[in-house]
């Protein structure tokens, strides 16, 4: 005897619609974002005019957007009073926890 679904039963057909875990992960995602957002706004607060940059990451949407400000957000940090450094490690941190596999050190190198 084969099993018909009820013709009244919800479906949901919303692309990327899944597993309970996956709306978890999403859920994960989104907070790290959001903290990494929070993170960058916090750091700016130290640097001098820089209004322009702060107007950019509020309107960040995805994590790669925040990714391509850190270049100009450490040069709005770039005092050497224990302020600025202190701010410039703590979104060194959060940029590690959203981005994991990239050295982000790396794009600070002198050649």
């Amino acid at each position: 005897m084969h099993h018909h679904p009820s013709p009244l039963a919800p479906r949901d057909f919303t692309p990327g619609a899944g597993l309970p875990g996956d709306r978890g992960a999403r859920v994960a995602a989104r907070q790290a974002f959001v903290g990494l957002k929070h993170s960058f706004l916090d750091a700016l607060q130290a640097a001098p005019a820089a209004d322009w940059l702060r107007m950019q990451v509020r309107a960040a949407e995805e994590p790669v957007d925040l990714w391509l400000l850190r270049a100009p957000v450490f040069a709005a940090l770039g005092g050497m009073d224990d302020d600025c450094r202190a701010h410039r490690q703590r979104l060194h941190r959060s940029l590690d926890t959203v981005f994991p596999d990239l050295d982000s050190g790396s794009t600070f190198m002198t050649l």
